[in-house]
């Protein structure tokens, strides 16, 4: 490694994207708590700093601070949002609360500078209270919006520069190219860096954790604990063991599916457990969707134990966490979006000495980019995403056997639909819900009053931010067609057209 940003998080909820972006324009990023210790922060082969946005006022009396020796390593630094408001604080300017709050998609006016060399379209996500309303001595303002004079600004000679915008998230069109810009043109960086690079690293990371000991990974079926699966194989061999548990919340047919692929195609050690009853019965009367995911990965983490405890013992237990399930969870100084089943739902007790979570610091599409390396067969690095607690956040309301029949039929025939229609690997995550809503209807000249069905086709890269896949009406229509005629007790079908924010991928 010869080139490394060093992002310093203030706590806002799209920073690791920040990292994200810096990792696809080609140089390795480390996402550092605000107040890190000035050495850590040099490191290795620094060559940038980036300080993130974050949900303070610059001027709150408990607002964040670093150590403001950054200034003087001699390295460009750009601060976003949060990050460039510090800037103006540090170095003389002003930062006061915007008469008009600006939330969501704005058009900027900017001036030809290299931080925004060949940026075209014009639209930014703008998120905050406060702005900058006077620039520190030496700085020049290179961007504007209606309701911000100062949306951008740059002190080219101290190598600092500021955007109250955030060009992190995929809703700001070129944001990613401004962040390119800050690296090729600012920093001077050649942006050779790969996903795949670290996996050598990664591999030693679990070994050194490990050492002698075995390790007992959850494989749901997806692709996350797919690849953490492989990763840890290849560091451990046959000192991995493999629990698949159906939990009564599969996809149709989805248990003997993912048994047969696991064994023939990534030639793993799985055991399959059939905890059906036990998971449906927790979960009976349970309305609540937080208290049915920390119910579900309690329930995760004492089949495990049982299962460690049947073979012999195990020292970890190995979960396909990633980074966008850690920060919907609330980890860090993010806010609690919906705890996920191997994050906040696990329980305080767990019997293992301690988890092994490689995948933590990735995104969906780095993952995918690292199953590759790995040489998992294509089909699989490309499997629908499927939550941990299954079938049981797209079931609204109380659990049923009957709602989760409808639900399994319902979806068959959306995945069916879409790979007709040969659109599975454009649409990056598809799937039905049961809304528990009752509707009147008409079918056979005969009033109905039964259950909608709603349709969830989003597109994304990261988890993160998503938007609702624009699916071909003739498509919708026959999906629509076939669910009424095929699913008892459905007689309406309706598309959820909302992106993510202010939604989430899942209902629940």
């Amino acid at each position: 490694m010869t080139e490394r940003i060093a992002i310093l998080d203030f706590g806002g909820q799209y920073n690791r994207l920040i990292a994200r972006r810096v990792r696809e324009a080609g140089v390795y990023s480390e996402l550092l708590p605000h107040d890190a210790d000035i050495e850590r922060i040099k490191g290795t082969c620094l060559s940038g700093i980036i300080l993130t946005g974050g949900p303070d006022s610059v001027y709150a009396e408990n607002a964040k601070v670093c150590d403001n020796r950054i200034f003087d390593i001699d390295v460009p630094v750009l601060g976003i949002c949060y990050g460039m408001q510090y800037i103006a604080k540090v170095f003389g300017g002003s930062t006061e609360p915007s008469d008009i709050k600006e939330y969501g998609r704005t058009a900027l006016r900017f001036i030809p500078h290299p931080l925004f060399e060949n940026v075209k379209k014009n639209t930014v996500l703008m998120s905050h209270n406060d702005r900058v309303t006077k620039t520190p001595k030496g700085f020049s303002v290179i961007a504007s919006t209606d309701n911000c004079p100062v949306a951008a600004f740059a002190d080219d000679e101290r190598k600092l520069y500021g955007l109250q915008f955030h060009a992190e998230v995929t809703h700001s069109d070129e944001g990613a190219l401004v962040i390119e810009n800050f690296l090729k043109n600012i920093c001077k960086l050649k942006c050779t860096w790969r996903t795949e690079n670290i996996l050598t690293e990664m591999i030693e990371a679990v070994k050194a954790k490990v050492g002698n000991g075995r390790v007992l990974g959850a494989l749901s079926g997806g692709v996350d604990s797919s690849v953490a699966a492989a990763l840890v194989h290849k560091a451990i061999g046959d000192r991995l063991t493999c629990i698949f548990v159906d939990h009564g919340l599969l996809r149709l047919n989805e248990a003997e599916e993912v048994i047969g692929f696991y064994r023939d195609k990534l030639g793993l050690n799985i055991k399959a457990v059939d905890a059906r009853e036990r998971f449906l019965t927790k979960l009976s009367g349970v309305t609540e969707p937080e208290e049915k995911r920390k119910i579900i990965g309690e329930q995760f983490i004492r089949v495990f134990e049982e299962q460690a405890k049947l073979l012999g013992g195990a020292d970890y237990l190995l979960q396909g966490t990633i980074y966008s399930d850690v920060i919907e969870s609330g980890a860090g100084a993010g806010h609690t979006i919906k705890s996920h089943h191997n994050v906040g739902g696990l329980p305080e007790d767990i019997g293992f000495k301690g988890l092994i979570e490689p995948l933590r610091d990735l995104f969906k599409d780095e993952v995918r980019h690292l199953g590759e390396s790995l040489g998992i067969p294509h089909e699989l690095v490309w499997r629908q995403p499927f939550p941990g607690p299954g079938l049981a956040i797209r079931v609204i309301g109380d659990i049923t056997a009957e709602k989760l029949d409808i639900l399994r039929k319902s979806d068959f025939i959306l995945r069916d639909e879409i790979k007709k229609a040969g659109l599975g690997d454009k649409v990056w995550q598809y799937f039905t819900v049961f809304t528990g809503i009752r509707s009147v209807g008409v079918m056979g000249d005969v009033r109905t009053y039964d259950y909608t069905i709603g349709v969830r086709a989003v597109t994304s890269t990261d988890a993160m931010t998503v938007d609702w896949a624009r699916l071909p009406y003739e498509l919708l229509q026959a999906v629509s067609e076939r669910i009424i005629a095929e699913v008892p007790h459905v007689n309406r079908v309706v598309y959820d057209i909302t992106s993510k924010p202010p939604g989430t991928i899942e209902w629940e």
